[in-house]
């Protein structure tokens, strides 16, 4: 169980080692050609030591990886600073902005969420942040954090609403979303916010990377009873599976394979007792109307 930071240097030495010895290379050899000393190399591939965007770039040059993709999702892999896109303010997660706002631990998961292909996501108690309203997020956010002035609570929602244009582009995330039904019925904002919330989620539906069902309180007691959590999956590194837990507040990630295991079994299972997508919908519909 890990800090954000920990996992991720620890995911990119991992995956910066396996570039390194697919270009046939010792790490003495690497180092000598980016003119390092061969202690920085091994810091860095055993996460022991941080890495900038602009490091990350010379080793994956002397790697001779060209792939962009892999590049720009390697250096967004950096810190919680360093967005898609490598090193300097240009460079920077659109949530630097923010960082006077934001406590690490939420920084680190926004980042996470931003280089992730996909998010398996259980929510027990709100509507999951990437599919809230602004209203919706206003009256949430307003509720767990009452003793914020205004203005910080409005920037808040500012960032969700950022947040959420993972979504949308030439490569969205993929959520897949288990809801309990108490999110739906749980009043926030009062009649007029939820329902326009509740119409916000059939129209995301239609969307086909979005994939949401819910699990009825017919269903009974369920093995997502526990809490909710968020399993980030990414592209083009192996093994790279994240889960988060609490992301909220002190969040928690999960990196060994038995973790990512059990959560991803518990996601199947989840899945296989929620209604169906076009069931969900249904439901969803008539709490809306009614």
């Amino acid at each position: 169980m890990h800090h954000g930071p920990a996992v991720r240097r620890r995911k990119l030495g991992a995956e910066l080692r396996r570039r390194r010895n697919l270009a046939g290379l010792t790490s003495g050899e690497a180092a000598r050609l980016v003119g390092w000393h061969q202690s920085k190399v091994s810091r860095i591939e055993t996460g022991r030591s941080g890495v900038r965007p602009a490091d990350v770039e010379r080793l994956l040059d002397a790697y001779d990886v060209r792939d962009e993709e892999s590049r720009t999702l390697l250096a967004a892999l950096c810190g919680q600073d360093a967005g898609v896109g490598g090193g300097g303010d240009a460079g920077r997660g659109w949530w630097h902005t923010y960082r006077d706002l934001l406590p690490p631990a939420y920084r680190d998961f926004i980042s996470l969420e931003a280089g992730a292909s996909h998010a398996r996501t259980l929510e027990t108690t709100v509507v999951p942040g990437l599919l809230q309203t602004a209203d919706y997020a206003r009256a949430v956010t307003r509720a767990a954090l009452a003793d914020l002035p205004q203005s910080r609570i409005d920037a808040l929602v500012d960032v969700r609403m950022e947040r959420q244009n993972v979504l949308h582009g030439d490569a969205p995330l993929n959520i897949s979303a288990v809801l309990d039904e108490a999110v739906l019925r749980r009043p926030a904002g009062g009649p007029e916010v939820m329902k326009a919330q509740l119409r916000h989620l059939l129209e995301v539906m239609e969307l086909p990377h979005v994939r949401l069902q819910v699990m009825t309180f017919a269903a009974g007691v369920h093995i997502g009873i526990t809490g909710p959590f968020v399993i980030f999956s990414f592209p083009l590194i192996a093994d790279l599976d994240v889960v988060v837990l609490d992301h909220l507040t002190s969040s928690l990630y999960l990196e060994r394979k038995e973790d990512l295991r059990a959560y991803s079994d518990a996601f199947d299972t989840l899945r296989g007792h929620a209604l169906s997508c076009e069931e969900s919908s249904a439901l969803i519909a008539q709490i809306a109307d009614g």
